[in-house]
């Protein structure tokens, strides 16, 4: 649910960041630990939420153990939950309209973040006008981040295959824009957007700041599988809700900080982490109340598509036809019976 990442804790890119801390306290034996547990299978990799609910033992207190999944491109977890090889996404919400589009039944459940992307480009780039004839790189062409890319230089008069030219690299942008001088520019947030200017990259736009309020992040999962699965899903749901108030705790603080820290192949240093997490906490892509689902949000992000992709005709269709929040009420419902 909550992709500290998401902008709070990128190491390298975000489907990757929490892969290495999560699967370590996945191999540490854990008291009470049982075999009955219920198993969901989440792809888009581990979030911080989910890394802190396994830690704690959250996840155990609501009957779950969690098998987590990290993908190369948004395309490749888009396609391990289409072909039901997981049960649950927690990554951007756009791969669940891009599901929708493709045909794919699935429903969003909750949401964590704001978006918080920064357009950051090489040095020499001091405006978005200086992208024109450039190369700017994405994960993929359809996804929010391209969304957001292509709307902030369009404010500049700027056309994707006209004025500069769009090449998808998957997951891994900076350390792509640390090799290929070329590629002039991409989308990044949290941490990665932290040290990439701390690098000498330099932000020429802030998405928060141009478009305004757009819903990121959050999980979803197939329609019927979310039927199926109700209880456990909104079992699922409140450990993550319940990790989310540790995790915001003012008592907590320097734990997240040391977790964030601790997140990525190499250490993060402490104050790039720091301001990752004073980020989560209060910031343009704070962490939504409780995993709450920002309908005025979402419906900005549904316009911003129907804009720049001109899905749907450029008019976008109803909101709720995306969401389901009866599962994220039966969750709440459960926290309150068991406090």
């Amino acid at each position: 649910m909550l992709r500290l990442a998401y902008g709070t804790v990128l190491k390298g890119m975000r489907m990757i960041r929490w892969t290495l801390l999560f699967f370590a306290a996945a191999t540490v034996p854990t008291l009470g630990q049982t075999a009955d547990l219920d198993i969901v299978r989440v792809g888009g990799g581990p979030t911080i939420t989910a890394t802190v609910a396994r830690v704690n033992g959250i996840f155990r207190k609501y009957g779950i153990e969690i098998q987590s999944s990290t993908s190369s491109s948004s395309e490749s977890f888009r396609a391990k939950l289409a072909n039901g090889d997981v049960d649950i996404i927690d990554n951007g919400l756009d791969n669940a309209v891009a599901l929708r589009l493709s045909g794919v039944d699935v429903v969003i459940v909750t949401g964590s973040r704001l978006a918080e992307q920064e357009l950051i480009a090489q040095p020499e780039i001091k405006s978005a006008n200086d992208l024109r004839g450039k190369t700017v790189i994405v994960d993929a062409t359809n996804t929010q981040a391209a969304l957001l890319l292509k709307k902030i230089l369009s404010l500049s008069g700027l056309k994707p295959g006209v004025d500069y030219q769009l090449k998808p690299v998957g997951t891994r942008r900076l350390p792509e824009m640390r090799a290929h001088k070329e590629y002039a520019a991409a989308m990044l947030s949290g941490t990665t957007a932290i040290v990439a200017k701390r690098e000498g990259f330099v932000s020429v736009g802030a998405s928060w700041k141009l478009i305004g309020p757009l819903l990121y992040y959050g999980a979803f999962t197939r329609r019927q599988w979310a039927r199926d699965h109700a209880d456990l899903l909104s079992r699922y749901i409140a450990a993550n809700i319940e990790a989310q108030h540790w995790i915001l705790l003012p008592a907590n603080k320097a734990k997240v900080i040391e977790i964030i820290m601790n997140s990525g192949d190499a250490k993060i240093p402490a104050d790039v982490a720091a301001e990752a997490y004073a980020g989560m906490v209060k910031g343009p892509g704070a962490l939504t109340e409780d995993l709450r689902f920002d309908v005025s949000a979402f419906k900005n992000f549904l316009k911003l598509r129907a804009e720049v992709e001109d899905s749907w005709g450029g008019s976008p269709p109803s909101a709720d036809e995306f969401y389901d929040l009866s599962y994220y009420d039966k969750a709440r419902a459960r926290m309150s019976k068991s406090q």
